[in-house]
């Protein structure tokens, strides 16, 4: 795992002098993969975080503090998860993290955090188990995969009118978790999956599963996982002549799932679930601006991290730096990020999820319907 961090040397502070002095940092993590297939994530996370910071910082701080942010390296690997959050905890001594991505590594980790007092706020984990745990610093910047299934479930049956169903799956907590709630909510209104079935991440060859879907000739192929199956999985499927309509969920948010698939005549028409754009959100144009004039698209999760940075400083501003204070606060309080007005209810879950269908075009880009 790396751990990266954004601040000068110890030895390079003494070295300035005893009459030097120098205010408190707030140290802030920031957890999710860096590295591996699912890497462009953490990128997404490391930019609006280091972005959120730099601006704080610039109009001064927390109470005069200076914002400094650590990078863990999980690459949505569980165990990697939690030797990262030990290393946050223990070494680092982070006040808060943001962080993890992957639900696998969200779960475990944030068991570390929840012992330690570390107030930690997921942009991106969606599996419903994670605040259902009762940690009282577990907060999420996004909604909850029992919300997106529901969304994901009524267009399939109320638009697509879809009558035979194949809902496939990663194995993982965030995708069968996903998967399964999908298909609750297919269940509730009466319809039943014509196939239910697992594949492994890292695999690439799909073409024994794409020839049994062939075989029911579904109306809707539902992909619980992430872009570096989804993408091959699809092309596949296209390969041998499975038209179905191919619907997934937030983790296949990143113009990468073009390039796992080949290119974008395979992802055309392909379907998914995500909250509303942030990007087209009033509050956050001006940052959008500065993103973009710096050469980078904000799209995925980078204004999650940007807007879970900013809840942190709201709460940190409001009660000092005790985590326990700063928790019942984000539990009682609104507050304005670039992603609009946020506030939480006292599982740590937000009290709006606004999930929409987005559907991928012949040019690769990604449109909300």
């Amino acid at each position: 795992m790396s751990i990266k961090t954004l601040t000068l040397p110890l030895a390079l502070l003494s070295c300035l002098g005893a009459a030097f002095y120098a205010q408190a940092d707030i140290t802030i993590g920031v957890a999710g993969p860096f590295t591996g297939p699912n890497a462009t994530y953490g990128a997404q996370y490391w930019k609006g975080a280091t972005q959120a910071a730099a601006d704080i910082n610039a109009a001064g701080g927390i109470k005069g503090e200076k914002i400094v942010l650590v990078q863990g390296d999980d690459a949505c690997e569980p165990k990697q998860a939690v030797a990262v959050a030990n290393r946050l905890v223990d070494e680092e001594k982070v006040s808060a993290v943001v962080g993890h991505f992957c639900s696998s590594s969200t779960m475990p980790s944030s068991e570390v955090y929840d012992e330690a007092g570390v107030l930690t706020i997921t942009p991106g984990s969606t599996n419903p188990q994670i605040t259902e745990r009762g940690m009282q610093s577990m907060f999420r910047m996004c909604g909850r995969d029992d919300q997106q299934g529901v969304v994901a479930a009524n267009y399939i049956l109320d638009v697509l009118k879809a009558k035979k169903v194949a809902v496939i799956h990663d194995k993982d907590t965030y995708g069968q978790g996903l998967a399964d709630a999908m298909r609750a909510a297919l269940e509730k209104r009466g319809t039943k999956e014509v196939l239910y079935e697992g594949l492994s991440r890292g695999e690439k060859d799909f073409n024994a599963l794409v020839t049994k879907i062939g075989a029911l000739k579904p109306d809707v192929v539902y992909f619980g996982g992430c872009h570096p199956e989804a993408g091959p999985l699809v092309r596949q499927m296209r390969e041998q002549g499975v038209e179905a309509k191919f619907f997934s969920g937030d983790c296949v948010v990143t113009e990468e799932l073009v390039t796992a698939a080949g290119g974008p005549q395979f992802t055309n028409g392909v379907l998914m679930t995500f909250g509303k754009d942030p990007r087209t959100i009033p509050a956050g144009k001006a940052v959008i601006e500065k993103f973009r004039a710096g050469g980078f698209e904000p799209e995925g999760y980078t204004l999650y991290a940007y807007a879970s940075i900013q809840a942190l400083a709201a709460a940190y501003n409001a009660v000092g730096k005790d985590n326990e204070k700063a928790s019942a606060w984000l539990k009682s309080n609104s507050v304005d990020t670039v992603m609009g007005p946020k506030a939480w209810d006292g599982k740590g879950d937000l009290k709006v999820s606004d999930y929409v269908v987005y559907q991928w075009d012949d040019k690769g880009k990604y449109h909300q319907l």
